[in-house]
């Protein structure tokens, strides 16, 4: 499980093709990996992958074709990533429980300065709309926002500069596809509905 809280946006130095999918080398600089292992899950633009090789501050990871068909922006090499470590049970949950699984690929429709803030819209695949609320959470390139207003299948939330300083989200422009991960208790409470029904 992650937070959304991004930790460093990191570098994807070297892309290779393995068996169907992508090897990753990640560069970071802040992220610290003194205490990471192999086998444990970083997210990378809010994919959780496992690190299969450490090499000081650059760990690889391995992408498989499913995560590839459903996701975007993993496999451009010299692209920056949003990265984060999964979290400890000790850890302060600053953001919401974001589980690195993507649920899809969104469109920006709307990326603008309005002063204090940026106002960043996406359009969200049809079948993710019904997910998202207004004051709901929603993990846009790994990052865990709050959703201002949602029309339809577009929804938008403001950016602030603290946010844009320290994740990748500042390059987005309109037209850029991002990954979305839904709230993880919208998912839950839809489930519990069907089961009530069936």
């Amino acid at each position: 499980m992650f937070s959304g809280i991004i930790a460093d946006a990191g570098l994807i130095k070297s892309v290779k093709d393995r068996e169907g999918g992508l090897r990753l080398t990640v560069a970071t600089e802040v992220l610290g990996m003194d205490d990471v292992q192999l086998g444990d899950s970083i997210a990378v633009n809010g994919v959780c992958l496992t690190v299969v090789q450490i090499d000081g501050n650059d760990f690889d990871v391995d992408v498989s074709r499913e995560t590839l068909n459903c996701t975007t922006g993993l496999g451009e090499h010299g692209k920056h990533v949003n990265l984060e470590k999964a979290m400890r049970l000790s850890d302060r949950l600053g953001g919401h429980l974001v589980s690195g699984h993507v649920d899809g690929v969104g469109e920006v429709i709307a990326f603008n300065d309005i002063g204090e803030s940026w106002r960043l819209v996406v359009r969200a695949p049809q079948a993710l709309s019904k997910y998202i609320a207004t004051k709901g959470s929603i993990t846009i390139n790994g990052v865990s926002l709050t959703v201002n207003r949602v029309a339809g299948h577009e929804f938008e939330v403001n950016l602030i500069p603290h946010t844009l300083e320290v994740t990748t989200l500042n390059e987005l422009k309109v037209g850029a596809h991002v990954n979305l991960e839904i709230d993880l208790i919208a998912r839950y409470v839809e489930r519990m509905m069907q089961a009530e029904k069936e």
